[in-house]
């Protein structure tokens, strides 16, 4: 059927596609309603080594040539992003931030790559946080900052390297206000209007169907007495030339 006979099918069955319509209107403004908010804080840490580079001098009145940071990059900062990453990630770390896995708070920790196992994508950690509530996200983000600095600190204690070297974490964006994200409550109404557009058509055109095989029905019926009447008189005929006949 052509795009013209389908809006035929429409307009003429409207009492059925009508409310089918306003049905599927009214289930999807249900579902937009019924999806919690979701609001998104982020925050993006740097590693870098400190100006005075990553060991002590050995002669004190020769100390080490300060170096801008930010000019004082090698590989081991990659590897010490990944651990940060996987410490983060751990569920142990999100339960005792207030982020338990299957819970509505949820965060992600990653160095710019979706494989957050990749050390080559750069001394970076990137926190989002998501969360029905502005306030939780924002607090959570928060949370991740200050422990991601306490547990490289740790770390770098704990292996008795020298505080002087020890690597920073530095904010190069401070957790963000959060921002409400209406995708995934757009995109829920969206599928549920475009299945009860489909049943719209689809009850038209059973209610089409349905019409026709009556109409089909009706005409049988009211043609099944006319054939009737027309082999009447071919019996009375011979019945009338038995009765004459000597």
């Amino acid at each position: 059927m052509d795009f013209w006979g389908t809006v035929l099918v429409v307009f003429r069955r409207w009492y059925v596609t009508v409310p089918a319509f306003l049905l599927a209107l009214a289930a999807a403004y249900g579902v937009y309603q019924t999806i919690p908010v979701i609001y998104q804080s982020n925050a993006v840490l740097v590693l870098t080594i400190p100006p005075t580079g990553g060991s002590v001098p050995v002669d004190p009145k020769y100390p080490n040539p300060r170096t801008n940071p930010l000019l004082n990059y090698d590989g081991a900062l990659n590897v010490s992003a990944s651990i940060l990453l996987q410490v983060l990630s751990a569920p142990e770390t999100a339960a005792q931030l207030g982020a338990p896995p299957g819970g509505e708070t949820t965060y992600t920790v990653n160095n710019g790559s979706a494989n957050p196992e990749l050390l080559a994508s750069g001394p970076f950690v990137i926190i989002e946080a998501r969360s029905p509530s502005a306030e939780v996200a924002h607090t959570l983000v928060t949370k991740l900052v200050e422990r991601a600095k306490a547990e490289m600190a740790a770390r770098q204690s704990l292996l008795k390297a020298p505080r002087s070297t020890f690597i920073q974490l530095t904010d190069m964006v401070a957790p963000t206000t959060p921002q409400e994200q209406r995708g995934g409550k757009s995109r829920s109404a969206a599928a549920v209007l475009a299945l009860g557009l489909f049943a719209c058509l689809t009850a038209g055109f059973a209610t089409e169907s349905l019409a026709a095989a009556l109409r089909r029905r009706r005409l049988s019926r009211q043609a099944a007495p006319t054939r009737d009447t027309e082999a009447d008189p071919a019996s009375e005929a011979g019945a009338e030339g038995l009765v004459l006949r000597p």
